[in-house]
Formats: C-alpha cells, structure tokens, sequence
C-alpha cells in the first residue's frame, strides 16, 4: 500500500492534472477522476509513481461512491482530497439561464463537493493513521462575480462555507480542510482571455494569465503540512489580472 494518497477531481487536464503530478512527484499515489477516460489515462502515465485513473461523473452519487471505494480497494487509504471539478454555465444575461443550466452547474461545483466529502470523511476518520486532508477550488470568483457568471459565482461563493464547515466538524477526526483561490491560470478553460472577456464595465479586455505550475506548487505546499497546520485559504493568481478593484 502507498504511504500517501492523493484523489484529484478534475484530474485529466488543466489545473487537476498539473496538481496531480506535483503531487505524484512528492511521493503521493494519485486517483484522478473525471469524465474523459482518456485524458486521465494519459495524465496517469505521465505521473512518477502509482496511479489509478477512474472515469467518475462528479454530479452523480452513485459514480462518487464507486470511485471512493476503487481509491481505498487499491491503495487502502486516502490522505489528501483535492475537490477541483467545475463547470459553468454560458455566458448569457442571467434571466435568460435556464433552470437546467443553474443544476448542472450547483450539482458539479457544489453537491458533488459535498458528496466527494462526506465520502473522503467516511474513509479518513476510520484509516490508520487517522485523518487527512482536504483542499477546495473555490476560484476567485468565491469572492468577486464576472458579469453573466451566476451559476458559477454562487457555487464557488457556497464552496467557502463548504470548507468552513468541513474544517470545523472534521477537527475530531484530525480532517483539515483549506481552499485554494485561483485566478487565471494557463489551462485550456482560460484560452478564451486572450481574446478579450467581458468585464463590468461593460467592454471586453484581454486578462494576463499566469503558469498553470504555481498553482500546483501552492497545492503541495498546502499538503505538505502536518495536519496540526492548516492553510485555511489561500489566493494565487496572475499579478496583474482584473481582480483586486474588479466589480
């Protein structure tokens, strides 16, 4: 069995997979779970030890239980949870979001954090040593909005009580729960900045972007702790993008 594990959501690409293979790096065996079998599988041949990718549908229960459970079957433990699957909805003016682009977004970025919690709860109170990890993607839109962004802003605005209230009723079990505040990384999802995005005032504007690399550093450093240390939250984000004043 590893003596760290690690399960990334979202692990195939982006973010997910630039966190898992720092971690896989640090020694960590990595579960990666997303949709796109081959994505995973291929950042799962890239990662320096065990690996163990798990196609899983974060928005259905059911696939969150199977992947929690082929986590343990394989490696027998579960160290560190890194819930960063997300979604968001289309960039539309907000009376016009349906009602089934407002779920699919709360039923990935939110409830399926909550169920990949619970689950990560149920295996780390019970394991020896006891305890572990968790760390959120709450994104910086856990604090600020981009216009036509509500689905995904109150998600990630939810996601900051998620991890309050994940840390505080996991003190009894040694579980330490964080969140990682991300703004404008390099991956395919922020391809779109460099063409300009809409901002509140009204006109669009390319945003600086920043090495996908510091957020996965961040993500180590934060798993690096010994779990009577926490990094409750944290903001990485490119120097000079429109956050700070944006609104």
């Amino acid at each position: 069995m590893a003596e760290k594990v690690a399960l990334i959501t979202g692990g195939g690409s982006g973010i997910g997979r630039a966190s898992a293979l720092a971690l896989a790096e640090e020694g960590y065996a990595v579960v990666l779970a997303g949709r796109r079998a081959e994505v995973l599988e291929e950042t799962a041949s890239e990662a320096a030890g065990e690996a163990l990718a798990v196609p899983t549908d974060v928005s259905d229960p059911a696939s969150i239980r199977d992947l929690f459970a082929r986590a343990k079957e394989a490696f027998g433990r579960l160290d560190l949870l890194f819930n960063n699957a997300g979604i968001g909805a289309s960039a539309v003016p907000l009376e016009e979001l349906s009602y089934e682009q407002w779920t699919g977004v709360v039923d990935v970025n939110l409830t399926g954090a909550f169920v990949c919690t619970q689950e990560a709860f149920r295996i780390m109170k019970d394991q020896d040593p006891r305890g572990g990890r968790i760390i959120n993607n709450g994104s910086v839109s856990a604090h600020v909005p981009r216009p036509h962004s509500a689905p995904y802003t109150a998600t990630k605005h939810a996601l900051t009580g998620l991890t309050r209230s994940t840390s505080l009723d996991g003190r009894k079990y040694g579980i330490a729960c964080g969140q990682i505040d991300i703004g404008n990384a390099e991956t395919r999802m922020t391809e779109r900045m460099q063409s300009g995005l809409p901002q509140a005032h009204g006109q669009d504007m390319v945003e600086p972007r920043m090495d996908v690399d510091n957020v996965a550093r961040a993500i180590v450093y934060m798993a690096s702790l010994p779990l009577d240390a926490n990094v409750q939250f944290i903001t990485v984000m490119a120097t000079t993008m429109p956050y700070i004043g944006r609104g």
